[in-house]
């Protein structure tokens, strides 16, 4: 299994968006190295979804339920789409400063590719997000 987080403008299609619908289709992604990834994500591949534009945190959990397929906004453009059902609000979000700070997480793509909006992360880092979450 697998472990990814997604970035999302809450005032486009929030956590809380994903929670009140059930799942979706993660679409519209249109960075080269963010389709790879989504085309990667495996079913039952778990996911931390993140806010991006302001709030800069992780705010709950996914599962992937549907792996790559063709992204139904750009059919044949070659752009990939995934499902994600919604999983757990975390306790506490976990701000992008509190990941920079931490020693295990200071390392993740989320700190050095900024800008990326879907990116793989190690078990031991979801698992450190979960755990901080829950303090």
């Amino acid at each position: 299994m697998n472990h990814w987080l997604v970035k999302s403008d809450p005032e486009t299609y929030s956590y809380f968006d994903l929670l009140k619908d059930g799942s979706t289709i993660w679409d519209g992604v249109r960075n080269h190295l963010a389709k790879r990834h989504l085309a990667a994500m495996k079913k039952n591949d778990k996911v931390l979804v993140y806010h991006s534009m302001g709030e800069s945190s992780v705010v709950g959990t996914a599962t992937v339920t549907k792996p790559g397929f063709e992204d139904p906004k750009a059919p044949g453009e070659g752009w990939v789409a995934v499902e994600l059902k919604a999983g757990k609000t975390l306790k506490r979000y976990i701000t992008l400063k509190e990941i920079k700070a931490d020693k295990l997480l200071g390392g993740m793509q989320l700190v050095r590719m900024s800008r990326l909006s879907v990116m793989p992360v190690t078990e031991a880092e979801y698992d450190r997000i979960l755990l901080l979450s829950s303090k």
